[in-house]
């Protein structure tokens, strides 16, 4: 598509083993799962109107659906390959009825893995190969052997790691380049300033955030009362800390403040949360999610929005860094630190 416009801007992620990919990119597992009622004919349309506006970098994982997300992605995606940058994951397995059987790096498993990706995507590769929990039982370096058997075989062009500490990345670096690392950041997440975003710097690996709108609080849309997406939607369970009784309270009053600075700035509060994600590196590419056209095309938005030096000054006093309430997991143990 020969767009001119903001829309066909572009971030390139690591330096070592460089992917080029769109500014702005689709996160695509609640078309599929955990963020209420899934609506495959909604992704669908999402992620065809999001490779017209130059968002072409999309994320899945194997065990969104489980399964059955890869395979909404793949259709999706049939005849315009070529157009699209493709990151999937692999570790957090699951049995086809939705049951957690646990993180798995085990290399032979690494192999089975991408080998039913794959099949699901209906693709020869896959652009962005991420392990989507560090398997603590497993020494990265033999998980990372096997994923750059992968990258041998022409299966995987470059490697990610999800929620992976400072020196797990590091020993994973040290077995093949890392392109990218995808954890959490948002306004209302930024523990990883501390140690992981200086180590993935100084080894010129590129940042994936995902939940950039913090699961949509940021957006405006959810308030005490309602805003998630029915008794399908986990982010009002215990799972979520944030979104619970006083903690919700707490961190709505935070969204408020977002609310007035957008207004001054004449932008959405999502908008304006995904421009401060945007503005803190050329490295950093968010994957806001959605099932809706219209949440997209809000969120493709913000790449025309242009922060000054004021305006992220006026966002970090009105989202002190330790100003939210609650974990950002009820169960942290799954999260390498």
């Amino acid at each position: 598509m020969g767009m001119t416009n903001e829309t066909s801007q572009q971030r390139t992620l690591g330096t070592t083993s460089p992917l080029t990919v769109s500014a702005l990119g689709l996160g695509c597992m609640g078309m599929s799962e955990f963020y209420g009622t899934p609506d495959e004919q909604g992704g669908t349309d999402t992620i065809h109107r999001a490779l017209d506006l130059g968002v072409t970098f999309l994320d899945t994982a194997d065990m969104y659906g489980p399964f059955t997300n890869e395979q909404l992605v793949g259709k999706a995606v049939a005849g315009r390959r070529d157009e699209v940058q493709l990151a999937t994951k692999f570790g957090n397995e699951r049995l086809p009825d939705g049951t957690m059987v646990g993180i798995n790096g085990r290399p032979d498993y690494v192999r089975s893995a991408c080998d039913a990706s794959l099949k699901r995507l209906g693709v020869d590769h896959i652009d962005l190969y991420y392990q989507h929990r560090v398997d603590k039982a497993v020494p990265i370096e033999e998980t990372v052997g096997a994923m750059a058997e992968l990258v041998e075989a022409g299966k995987v062009r470059h490697l990610g790691l999800s929620e992976a500490s400072a020196a797990t990345i590091r020993r994973a670096h040290g077995v093949h380049p890392i392109t990218a690392l995808q954890t959490e950041y948002s306004l209302f997440t930024r523990d990883l300033e501390d140690q992981i975003l200086p180590t993935i710097r100084e080894l010129g690996i590129g940042l994936v955030p995902y939940s950039p709108l913090g699961r949509g609080l940021l957006t405006g849309a959810i308030s005490a009362d309602g805003g998630a997406d029915g008794a399908a939607d986990r982010r009002r369970s215990a799972y979520f800390p944030r979104f619970q009784g006083e903690a919700l309270d707490a961190n709505l009053a935070l969204v408020d403040r977002v609310r007035e600075v957008a207004a001054a700035k004449g932008c959405t509060p999502g908008q304006l949360a995904l421009a401060w994600v945007l503005a803190q590196g050329e490295d950093v590419v968010p994957i806001p999610g959605t099932k809706r056209v219209r949440y997209l095309e809000e969120n493709v938005g913000a790449l025309a929005v242009e922060l000054t030096a004021e305006d992220l000054q006026a966002l970090e006093q009105a989202v002190p860094r330790g100003a939210v309430a609650g974990d950002r997991y009820g169960d942290m143990s799954h999260i390498d630190a």
